[in-house]
C-alpha cells in the first residue's frame, strides 16, 4: 500500500479544513493515509474513516520522527508549514510538498491595508501540496465525523429544542474575534426560535452574561457542558448556526448548515471563510467594512488596539437576525 503522511498539528478548524485533501488522497490515489497531529486534537482524525492511522504528537519530536521513519512513507504532505513541520520533513528525508501561506501578502494587508491576496480559499491552497500526486479537489466540501455514542439528541437534552433551534457559537481563540455578549443578546432578542449557546469552559462567564441580557427567550446554555463531538451533534441538528470565526464554524460548514459567520479584526480575504462549495448560498458573512484599522492582525489579539472594538460593536445585529429568519424560511 502507498503510504502518505499528512501533517497538521492543530487546531480544530484547521484540521477540519484538511479533510478534502485527505478524502481525495484516499479516493483518487488509493493511498494509505496517516496523519500527524497534536494529541489533544487526535480524536478528530481518528473518527475520520478516510484516515488509516493517527500519529499523536505530545512534544517529543525525535521520538515522534523515530516512529514515523518506521512507516516507510512514500510522500509527506505538510499542511501546517511551520518550523516544527519543516523539521519533521527534513528528518524523514522523503519526497514532500507544502502550500503557500501567503504570509507576506497578509502582512501587507495588515500593516499597510494593501490587498494583494488572491481570491482563493485555504482548502484550494492546501491542494497545492498534493498536485504532483495527481490529486485534485472534488469540490464536495469538508468532512466531520461524530463517533458512535458521542452524538446528542437535542430533545433529550432540553425539550425546548424538539421543534427546531439555532446554535450560537460564543467562543474563539482570540478576544478580537469574539462577538461580545451584549451583541449576542441583541441578536437573540430579535429571534423567535430557541437558541443553543455553544462553547467551552472558558466561555461560561460569557454565556451567563448573555443569559442575563436575554428577555425571557428560549436560550439553552451548553457552554462547558459538552464534548467537541457533543457540540458538533447539536450543530448538525440545528436549523442555522451563528458563529465567530472558530472551529465550530468549519464543522457547521462540513454539515452544509446555513451559517452566519461574524468577522471582527480579521477579514474573509485571508481565505478562511466557511467552505461550502456545493451550497455557497448557505453562507452569510457579517462584517463591518470601511474601518481603516481592520484587519489589525492576521490571527487575532487579546484586546482591540484602538480600544473602541468597532469591528464587533458596530455589527448590525438586526441584519444578522434577518438573515437567520431568511435561512429558516428556505
Amino acid at each position: 500500500m502507498k503510504k502518505v503522511l499528512v501533517i497538521r498539528f492543530s487546531s480544530i478548524g484547521d484540521i477540519v479544513l484538511t479533510t478534502p485533501v485527505i478524502r481525495a488522497l484516499k479516493e483518487q490515489g488509493n493511498y494509505e493515509v496517516h496523519c500527524l497531529v497534536k494529541k489533544r486534537y487526535a480524536s478528530i482524525y481518528r473518527a475520520n474513516p478516510n484516515v488509516d492511522r493517527v500519529h499523536e504528537f505530545d512534544g517529543n519530536l525525535p521520538e515522534t520522527v523515530d516512529a514515523l521513519q518506521k512507516e516507510g512513507f512514500r510522500f509527506v504532505v505538510d499542511l501546517q508549514k511551520n518550523l516544527r513541520s519543516f523539521r519533521v520533513r527534513w528528518m524523514l528525508q522523503k519526497p514532500d510538498a507544502s502550500f503557500n501561506k501567503l504570509n507576506f501578502k497578509k502582512w501587507l494587508l495588515v500593516r499597510f491595508k494593501i490587498n494583494k491576496l488572491p481570491d482563493v480559499h485555504i482548502v484550494d491552497r492546501y491542494f497545492e501540496a498534493v498536485k504532483e500526486l495527481g490529486v485534485k479537489n472534488d469540490n464536495k466540501g469538508l468532512d466531520f465525523f461524530i463517533p458512535e455514542g458521542e452524538d446528542i439528541v437535542p430533545g433529550q437534552l432540553d425539550k425546548r429544542l424538539e421543534n427546531g433551534f439555532v446554535c450560537f457559537v460564543l467562543g474563539g481563540q482570540h478576544a478580537t474575534k469574539i462577538f461580545p455578549p451584549v451583541k449576542v443578546a441583541e441578536v437573540i432578542n430579535l429571534l423567535d426560535i430557541p437558541v443553543v449557546l455553544l462553547g467551552g469552559k472558558e466561555d461560561e462567564a460569557r454565556a451567563k452574561e448573555v443569559l442575563s441580557l436575554c428577555q425571557g427567550k428560549k436560550v439553552v446554555n451548553t457552554c462547558g457542558k459538552l464534548s467537541l463531538f457533543g457540540s458538533a451533534s447539536l450543530v448538525k441538528a440545528a436549523k442555522a448556526v451563528i458563529t465567530n470565526d472558530t472551529g465550530l464554524m468549519h464543522i457547521a460548514a462540513a454539515f452544509n448548515k446555513p451559517v452566519i459567520s461574524i468577522w471582527g479584526n480579521t477579514v474573509p480575504a485571508f481565505g478562511m471563510t466557511p467552505y461550502e462549495p456545493q451550497t455557497p448560498g448557505n453562507v452569510f458573512i457579517s462584517e463591518v467594512t470601511g474601518l481603516k484599522c481592520r484587519p489589525c492582525s492576521k490571527l487575532g489579539k487579546k484586546s482591540c488596539p484602538k480600544k473602541h472594538f468597532d469591528c464587533m460593536m458596530k455589527q448590525d445585529s438586526a441584519a444578522i437576525a434577518r438573515q437567520v429568519k431568511r435561512f429558516l424560511k428556505l
